[in-house]
């Protein structure tokens, strides 16, 4: 299939995304790419811009902070289908430019959001059946670590015993770090293979905006993401309202981001206001790209873009 048809059929998907949230009675918004504020994650990089020469703003890395405060106002049930800005990410699978539709429901637990982003997924890639996964199960399946009674030191000695490649101050970064790269390394590209893979339940301490809550004896992040063939394609939770721990959090994401060499973002003010007055809900990003790729078995998202990073 040639590069226009590829496009033809992008803009066919577009238009039955939107009547998929149509069907759903969910509204589309359009919260503006370019802020004064920042959305603070310590792996997650913005594009700056200057305005006027004087104040410095930032692309968005997703829409959330702005459909969230949106929500708080009395939006009701939300989606965006937006792209979105995130800078040194590039490679097949990566542009410093993407599409993410990311949206919001209000009253849903995980599992129902579960079942909708797989629903949204279908239509791309056809009726795939899932199975959920909880992280501490994964980790037991693919390694045979439970990392709730693993050390820092034992997870080293995974990551040396399997030749994996890693930098020198990752034992300086701690447990998650260590984690990560095992994921994203031994696990990741086996997922999904035969039908989608729903990670759920992540470690506590990868809450980043979720709620925390009890599953079984552990403490988890009420947080699941959706792989296939290998891909990542959803990151979902159950929505944090809780602004004095949000800000907690964006602080102590602050300080990691000064630990690896970064700046420090400024925080959100607004959003953590707005935080104050969110309705209960769940929310979930969905890599638009990358299911356009999977659609098409394209090895790299400049197949399904107008231009890739180098062209554009």
């Amino acid at each position: 299939m040639s590069k226009i048809s590829r496009l033809h059929d992008r803009a066919t998907m577009l238009g039955q995304s939107r009547q998929f949230f149509a069907a759903r009675q969910i509204l589309e918004v359009d919260c503006p790419c370019l802020s004064l504020r920042a959305s603070i994650d310590a792996h997650i990089d913005l594009i700056p811009a200057l305005y006027h020469q004087q104040e410095t703003c930032y692309l968005h890395s997703s829409p959330e902070y702005g459909m969230k405060r949106l929500l708080a106002e009395g939006m009701g049930d939300c989606y965006q289908l937006s792209h979105v800005f995130r800078d040194g990410e590039l490679s097949s699978k990566h542009n410093p430019e993407f599409m993410m539709a990311e949206w919001y429901r209000l009253g849903f637990d995980l599992e129902q959001m579960i079942e909708e982003t797989v629903a949204f997924i279908r239509l791309f890639l056809g009726n795939l059946s899932y199975q959920t996964i909880s992280y501490r199960d994964l980790f037991l399946k693919y390694t045979g670590i439970d990392y709730c009674l693993a050390t820092n030191q034992e997870l080293f000695a995974y990551i040396q015993a399997h030749q994996i490649p890693f930098y020198t101050s990752i034992l300086e970064e701690g447990r998650d770090a260590l984690l990560n790269l095992i994921l994203g390394a031994q696990i990741e590209s086996q997922l999904g293979q035969q039908e989608l893979c729903v990670l759920a339940y992540y470690p506590a301490t990868q809450a980043a905006l979720a709620c925390k809550r009890k599953h079984g004896a552990e403490e988890v992040a009420e947080r699941f993401e959706i792989y296939y063939k290998g891909v990542e394609l959803a990151n979902g939770y159950h929505e944090l309202t809780d602004a004095k721990e949000q800000e907690q959090r964006f602080l102590a994401s602050n300080k990691q981001r000064i630990d690896l060499g970064k700046k420090s973002l400024p925080l959100d003010f607004l959003f953590l206001e707005a935080l104050e007055k969110l309705p209960d809900c769940c929310g979930v990003a969905v890599g638009f790209d990358r299911l356009m790729m999977l659609r098409h078995q394209s090895t790299t998202i400049a197949d399904v873009i107008a231009w890739g990073w180098v062209e554009a």
